[in-house]
């Protein structure tokens, strides 16, 4: 095998491996090389697909990956739905709150809010999701409701890091204002519980906390000073055939989050 590496390297001119006495790790070069074979080896699957005349059954599995609390509430239900449909798919799903890497992970769909870095990976927008503070009617009843961004200087707030990794919260006209965490937290779960609870004000997405907005349980305040909304897009690997199995399930998403009222 190390000779059979070497006299790739030697024929490509270029180093694949960096290689110490403890471990042995993909160089830039390398990972470049790395993803083209595994194009390749997807054209060369699709190809023969074709020639066998199953390239136009949908069939096998997917990979999609999306954070945890869209996921849960957003993409899976519209997976599931799929499933009675196609029963020839299956779907694998990776919902974590990190940036997946598409061709690391093995997985072949992102659904992804936010800016989008520059990639290899085909984008179509589905809708947007505000940022928002809100904070439960019972504790704005007792410390007062904010009646701009700077007057948050005064209340207790909690920290979702998904949303807001450092202590400022960003609001219009590209202003920031340093806010007093009680409750610094990765779990936006517990974020709003705490919020509901009346444990302070937080700052949140719109579709996490539309159920507690619709039963009363939070509102939202300094509305009038929210920053631009969050995109939200459908992503999968960029390239020339894409398989049936991988466009039925990533038009079956992107039209059914382009219906979703959450997204708005």
């Amino acid at each position: 095998m190390t000779r059979a590496v070497a006299a790739l390297e030697a024929r490509l001119g270029a180093r694949l491996f960096h290689r110490t006495t403890r471990r042995v790790q993909l160089t830039d070069a390398g990972d470049r090389f790395l993803h083209e074979c595994r194009r390749l080896l997807a054209d060369l699957a699709e190809a023969e697909a074709a020639a066998a005349g199953t390239h136009a059954t949908p069939r096998g599995r997917v990979g999609v990956t999306s954070s945890q609390l869209f996921g849960r509430g957003h993409v899976g239900p519209l997976l599931c739905t799929l499933l009675r449909r196609q029963p020839l798919i299956s779907v694998h799903t990776l919902f974590v709150d990190r940036v997946v890497n598409l061709y690391e992970e093995h997985m072949d769909i992102a659904v992804r809010l936010g800016a989008l870095a520059e990639s290899s990976l085909r984008a179509v927008q589905v809708g947007q999701v505000r940022r928002m503070v809100c904070a439960a009617p019972s504790y704005l009843d007792a410390h007062g409701v904010p009646a701009s961004p700077d007057a948050l200087a005064g209340h207790a707030c909690i920290q979702f890091t998904g949303q807001s990794p450092g202590p400022e919260w960003s609001f219009d006209s590209g202003r920031s204002v340093r806010v007093h965490s009680r409750l610094t937290t990765d779990s936006a779960d517990l974020a709003i519980a705490a919020a509901i609870a009346g444990d302070g004000c937080a700052r949140l997405l719109s579709y996490q906390v539309a159920p507690a907005l619709a039963s009363g349980a939070l509102v939202v305040v300094l509305a009038g000073f929210e920053p631009p909304p969050l995109p939200v897009h459908v992503l999968h690997h960029e390239g020339r055939r894409v398989s049936a199995k991988v466009r039925t399930v990533f038009d079956h998403l992107v039209e059914g989050l382009r219906a979703d009222p959450a997204l708005a």
